[in-house]
């Protein structure tokens, strides 16, 4: 949205109180979500009470009625007209589209180093705890022409990294081919989108976001031979339990998630895999917890995402019996928490010594420099040079739980 803007000649501005114009983008997947935006449109209309907002994203989707009533909220976006709403907003201020077109000065200044590209929008999955199916709706794949397009231009802007986005990527190109119109190998498909990236693009580094577990082929795994393709995974796996798993209409067990790990650790060097864990969903007794967390922990990951279980209106699983009481899901993410800091000290150490390439992204004030390696560790160095959206070799020295810190021995421009 930012982008859009920018190029028709808008300001993107850093400072709330400074906007004539503020665009909030919600989400909706937990209840705490929910309270956040609410609360964040809040405080920027305490902030700039002049400052007209418009919110989209899925908590407009889902609860329009509750957006509308709050102070400063003058336009509401549907997910539907989210393509749009750079349009909509400027036909909202009664301000003209340009004539011409302001080109883009490349990655937004306070902006990631990495382009973010959506390929697909929706989910046809049916997770019981989930709310994302009614906030989004059917799976939809945006054409590989139009994704090559895209990825073309954030390179000639300067990005040196891009990141495949969408709620469900794995399941790309599934919707060109519904059952009993196309056999696959004649649609379209992750695997052949991303080959077809490589093939067609000079993308330096390529990042796949999050993959559900059954979304792995043998096609895509052949595809990290070329070393363009960053070695980090985040791997859904929502709980260790095959009792819960089954209960979230998640259509895997442990054991295959575990054959899958292992597949993927033998195909991918020095891989990075992250993941999600829900605690507290209904019926999640303290044994089912305890066979979580075991689990868990011999996947070793690299870091947790840990979900509070929040129960959304209109889903399967707000209809469960078997709740379990809040202090009780808080004392399980305060251990998985731990647990994360465990396996992230564990997963870092052992680079201590090793060479990282790292596009570097952020400056703090005492000159040190962060980005990331391809398998998504956060490097730290410090330097007086500007090092935004370089690329650099470093030599990590040392290791915490969150990050590496090491010396800058090349930059590779």
């Amino acid at each position: 949205m930012a982008r859009k803007l920018e190029t028709l000649g808008q300001n993107i501005v850093d400072d709330a109180q400074m906007a004539d114009r503020i665009v909030v983008n919600t989400c909706t997947v937990t209840h705490v979500a929910d309270r956040k935006s609410r609360q964040l449109i809040r405080r920027l209309h305490r902030l700039n009470p002049a400052a007209g907002i418009a919110v989209t994203g899925c908590y407009a989707e889902t609860s329009r009625e509750v957006i509308d009533k709050l102070d400063g909220v003058d336009l509401v976006v549907s997910n539907g007209d989210k393509e749009r709403i750079v349009e909509l907003l400027l036909q909202h201020e009664q301000v003209p589209l340009p004539v011409a077109i302001v080109a883009s000065s490349g990655p937004l200044k306070n902006g990631h180093t990495r382009a973010f590209v959506k390929i697909q929008d929706g989910c046809d999955n049916a997770c019981s705890y989930c709310i994302v199916t009614m906030a989004r709706g059917a799976q939809k794949s945006l054409a590989p022409e139009r994704v090559i397009e895209r990825i073309c231009r954030r390179i000639d802007e300067g990005y040196r990294e891009v990141v495949l986005t969408g709620v469900h990527i794995g399941a790309y190109g599934r919707d060109s081919h519904p059952a009993g119109a196309l056999p696959p190998e004649k649609g379209w498909s992750l695997a052949r989108l991303v080959q077809r990236i490589l093939d067609e693009t000079d993308v330096e580094r390529l990042r796949l976001s999050s993959l559900e577990p059954w979304d792995f082929s043998n096609e895509l795994l052949t595809l990290w031979h070329d070393e363009r393709l960053c070695n980090h995974l985040h791997l859904p796996l929502q709980s260790g339990s095959d009792a819960v798993l089954k209960a979230m209409n998640r259509d895997y067990t442990t054991d295959y998630f575990a054959r899958l790990v292992e597949s993927l650790r033998a195909a991918i060097p020095n891989l990075s895999l992250t993941t999600d864990v829900i605690v507290g969903f209904p019926g999640e007794t303290d044994a089912l917890f305890e066979e979580s967390t075991r689990f868990v922990e011999a996947m070793a990951f690299a870091k947790l995402h840990i979900f509070r279980y929040s129960p959304r209106p209109g889903t399967l699983a707000a209809e469960l019996d078997g709740a379990v009481p809040s202090p009780v899901i808080d004392e399980r993410a305060r251990q998985l928490a731990a647990l994360s800091r465990r396996l992230g000290l564990r997963f870092n150490r052992q680079f201590v010594g090793q060479q990282m390439q790292v596009l570097f992204e952020h400056c703090a004030d005492d000159s040190t420099w962060d980005g990331l390696s391809t398998n998504y560790c956060r490097v730290k160095v410090k330097s007086e040079q500007a090092l935004r959206n370089h690329l650099g070799q470093v030599l990590v020295e040392r290791a915490d739980s969150a990050s590496l810190t090491g010396r800058l021995i090349m930059e590779e421009g």
